[in-house]
């Protein structure tokens, strides 16, 4: 049970992270559906800093660097979306499509040429951080509590409180809803997108690596992030673009692709003999199952996935 807690907690924690930043992104007017792709890229930035940073570093030291690269990583990529949709004007879905499948085919690249330049014969797409993930961790009881968990917190708060408290919240909600009139009033619109697209690079990058230190010592950056960007633009529809929903949505989807790694510590699901692939299929299903039933009632941002135009009213 305490197990199914720990990863419970940890999945929702990454499904928070990337919500919140396609929050931000759509709340700007700019639809970021390569969340996925910068998850990838953050998570390459957090797993090379674990691998080549020493292992005797103090463990805040740590966990700050791996934010830190993390972040960055996100940010620099996301900026790829907002020259690319913001400037330029481009469609947005077929911008996030290509951002999610270029990441996954940069960081293979990247880490293969890395691991061959340090031993020829290695030709894998894998970055191993045995020692320096323990810094992520600590026990408390049977409870295995990791960092990222209350970096999640934190940033969902925070979330609420800029959104609703703060006037660059609130102009950034103005430019998602009516641009036009946001620019009446003195708003620069683009400044306020590339802003909320920067913001959403910032915490998918820090989600991507939250998810490939999950329960391993080791990643195939070949297989992505399985999805997870995705399953987070679910959560993020199903909790109405509001902070707090969010995290409650997180949780249940959490919940159950926490399931796919402790079900067979459950008598009574093991005896089912319920193949794994089907949990690992679970928050995705549910995924379907809920928006089908909700999306209808959905509010979207207004003027979201539409380019800003300065000279149109």
């Amino acid at each position: 049970m305490v197990l199914l807690l720990q990863y419970t907690l940890l999945f929702a924690s990454v499904l928070i992270l990337v919500a919140l930043g396609g929050c931000f992104s759509e709340h700007s007017g700019v639809i970021n559906l390569g969340l996925e792709g910068t998850m990838v890229m953050g998570a390459l930035g957090g797993a090379l800093t674990l691998k080549y940073i020493a292992p005797g570093t103090p463990r805040i030291f740590i966990v700050l660097a791996v934010i830190l690269t993390s972040i960055l990583c996100g940010v620099l990529y996301s900026m790829l979306l907002a020259v690319a949709c913001i400037n330029l004007k481009a469609d947005q879905t077929l911008v996030g499509t290509a951002l999610n499948m270029l990441a996954a085919a940069a960081a293979t690249v990247i880490v293969k040429s890395i691991n061959m330049h340090e031993n020829p014969d290695n030709v894998s797409s894998t970055v191993q951080y045995v020692q320096t993930k323990r810094a992520l961790v600590f026990n408390i009881g049977s409870f295995q509590f990791n960092w990222f968990i209350l970096v999640a917190l934190i940033a969902l708060i925070a979330s609420y409180i800029i959104l609703y408290k703060t006037r660059f919240g609130l102009r950034l909600m103005a430019c998602g809803e009516h641009p036009q009139a946001a620019d009446s009033v003195g708003i620069n619109v683009y400044k306020m997108r590339w802003a909320g697209v920067l913001i959403s690079g910032a915490l998918a990058g820090v989600g991507g690596i939250v998810y490939i230190t999950a329960g391993v010592s080791e990643w195939k950056f070949e297989v992505g992030v399985a999805g997870f960007g995705f399953l987070a633009l679910a959560v993020m529809i199903f909790g109405q673009w509001k902070p707090f929903n969010i995290g409650l949505a997180a949780l249940l989807f959490g919940f159950f692709r926490a399931l796919s790694n402790v079900y067979s510590g459950f008598g009574f699901l093991a005896n089912l003999n319920i193949p794994g692939t089907v949990y690992n299929m679970m928050p995705y299903i549910i995924s379907l199952i809920v928006l089908a039933f909700t999306s209808s009632s959905s509010r979207a941002p207004k003027a979201e996935g539409i380019p800003y135009d300065k000279g149109s009213r």
